[in-house]
């Protein structure tokens, strides 16, 4: 079924790998409401005619800003107690995309992702050279303490210490999947009927030498194109082994799959049987939607023209498109 020109929407996450065990009913109430926050603010730039890209951009700053999240404020220690950040963003329409790596004093880094898309000839900026490419462009740098949350804090602690037994008794130390996600993205369909998608992390807890994942990589983590648009979050390895978001995409482009059908073949499918696992948002441009996990819960929303937000963390049924 056709969604009407008029009738925008917007899609989000903020991570796979929820586990109801390691959830406070505070903590879910806070992810919630963060949710909700972000879901907001996309849907007020969509309702303002405002581009695909823009409501993207302005629900991931949202979620980064929200310590609830492995993004932005809510990033995960690197083993050198450093907070090490990625993100990427992808416009449909034009297939325009920029992505930035390892960066630390970034406090938005979907915002600078997009400057790189917007405002140089490259797609993909790592590190210090991301940071100038920044100040350059007027971001003021913040300091790194800026993202410390204790919470993240004695996660890091506790998988130093999980490093340092395996060390002493000389086995191989064997992270479960869930020590590889901590995402938060987010698809916009626009009023033109043009489409776009962005994802931001803080990777995983003690990570070490540049470790990147599949988020800020297009075709990994983040895809958009006329028909389709996706943004992953699970164990990245597998993820970019698959190329997941844009074979979801080009399932839909090329074999006519729904949107359903190819991120569920894709997500449940293909990445389990490679080894790995976690989740994704996906969207096409007829208004349809889906987001398949194979993780206990996972952080996800939506919201439509009526401008009511729709959350959700664990499994439960939830409408596929707005009509």
């Amino acid at each position: 079924m056709l969604v009407a020109l008029d009738s925008p929407l917007l899609v989000i996450h903020g991570g796979a790998g929820v586990e109801r065990a390691d959830l406070s009913a505070d903590d879910e109430v806070a992810a919630r409401l963060a949710l909700e926050s972000a879901l907001r603010a996309g849907h007020k730039e969509l309702a303002g005619g405002k581009p695909a890209l823009d409501a993207v951009t302005a629900a991931i700053t949202v979620l980064e800003d929200a310590p609830q999240f492995n993004a932005g404020r809510g990033a995960v220690f690197n083993h050198d107690g450093k907070n090490e950040l990625d993100s990427s963003i992808m416009d449909g329409a034009s297939h325009k995309a920029g992505a930035v790596a390892g960066v630390h004093r970034v406090k938005n880094p979907i915002l600078l992702a997009r400057a790189v898309m917007e405002k140089s000839r490259h797609v993909m900026m790592v590190g210090d050279g991301a940071e100038a490419f920044a100040v350059e462009n007027g971001f003021r740098l913040v300091d790194p303490s800026y993202f410390r949350t204790e919470k993240r804090w004695q996660q890091l602690q506790r998988a130093l210490q999980e490093e340092r037994n395996a060390k002493a008794q000389g086995v191989a130390l064997e992270l479960p999947g869930k020590a590889y996600f901590g995402t938060v993205g987010a698809l916009a369909l626009d009023s033109r009927g043009h489409l776009a998608a962005g994802t931001s992390t803080g990777g995983m807890t003690n990570k070490r030498y540049g470790r990147v994942g599949d988020s800020p990589i297009i075709g990994a983590g983040t895809w958009a194109d006329a028909r389709c648009a996706v943004s992953g979050t699970g164990w990245g390895e597998y993820y970019i082994r698959a190329s997941a978001a844009h074979e979801i995409c080009a399932r839909v482009r090329l074999s006519g799959q729904s949107i359903a059908r190819a991120s569920e073949g894709v997500i449940n499918d293909d990445i389990p049987k490679a080894g790995g696992d976690g989740g994704a948002i996906a969207l096409a441009s007829d208004g349809t939607w889906s987001m398949p996990f194979n993780t206990e819960g996972m952080y996800r929303g939506w919201i439509g023209s009526d401008g009511v937000p729709h959350v959700d963390v664990f499994r439960t049924p939830a409408p596929r498109n707005t009509r």
